[in-house]
């Protein structure tokens, strides 16, 4: 279980740090994707890796 949660709670930190690089404008990859400028984008991936990173935490205990 605890290998579960580490590997989901990588995922989506890294997802999360994408969707807010990406609504950020900071990263502009894929270059036809609709999320690039988007800040409604940065807040679901600060909330997607808020989440990340408590299943990390559950995950080292």
């Amino acid at each position: 279980m605890r290998k579960a949660l580490l590997i989901v709670g990588l995922l989506a930190l890294a997802i999360g740090l994408l969707w807010i690089g990406q609504g950020t404008g900071a990263i502009a990859w894929p270059a036809s994707s609709f999320m690039i400028g988007s800040l409604q984008w940065a807040e679901y991936g600060a909330l997607l890796s808020a989440v990340g990173l408590i299943l990390i935490w559950q995950g080292k205990k």
